[in-house]
């Protein structure tokens, strides 16, 4: 048995149903102390779940999770600038009517998420990097035009090198 403190829990026991059925796991909660019974490796993945849920995610994002090669990175912010206004920063980062939040989750192909002074991203292990990349360079400062333009690039490099094997193949026949 494993216990988690979730301040959003409103959301996971509206959801306990679903999450027990998918996680094939017991959830009861002591106030906002979630205990979640099952197999150990069960039992590790719904406490990252649940982890993600408490981040904001959607449950569908969270649910991710339970595939191997879908990892969660989470930043805190305090941890990157030494800047005391937080607020503007979390601006930025969400940008107007989360019009940078949402460019970015489509550039990097992660689902991205903040609360308080944490940032959360989930993807695959190979997008996540240029995700936090491109969220480390928000917070320091960096015009969202640019961060975008080296997401893109990214994209395209990464694109490109997976069909690489493609064309040598066409090419050998």
């Amino acid at each position: 048995m494993q216990e988690i403190y979730i301040e959003n829990l409103k959301k996971v026991l509206g959801n306990k149903n679903k999450l027990e059925k998918e996680l094939d796991i017991k959830i009861k909660n002591k106030g906002k102390l979630v205990l979640v019974e099952g197999l150990t490796e069960k039992e590790f993945i719904a406490i990252k779940i649940l982890e993600a849920i408490d981040l904001n995610f959607s449950i569908d994002d969270a649910l991710k999770l339970k595939k191997e090669e879908i990892i969660m990175q989470i930043l805190n912010i305090k941890k990157i600038t030494k800047r005391h206004d937080l607020e503007r920063i979390r601006a930025r980062i969400i940008g107007t009517h989360g019009k940078t939040l949402k460019t970015l989750t489509d550039l990097t192909k992660c689902s991205i998420s903040l609360k308080d002074n944490k940032i959360g991203i989930i993807g695959d292990c190979e997008e996540i990097e240029d995700a936090i990349q491109a969220v480390k360079s928000l917070i320091q400062g960096s015009k969202q035009g640019n961060v975008y333009a080296r997401a893109e690039k990214q994209r395209k490099r990464k694109k490109l090198r997976k069909d690489e094997p493609i064309k040598n193949e066409l090419k050998n026949k």
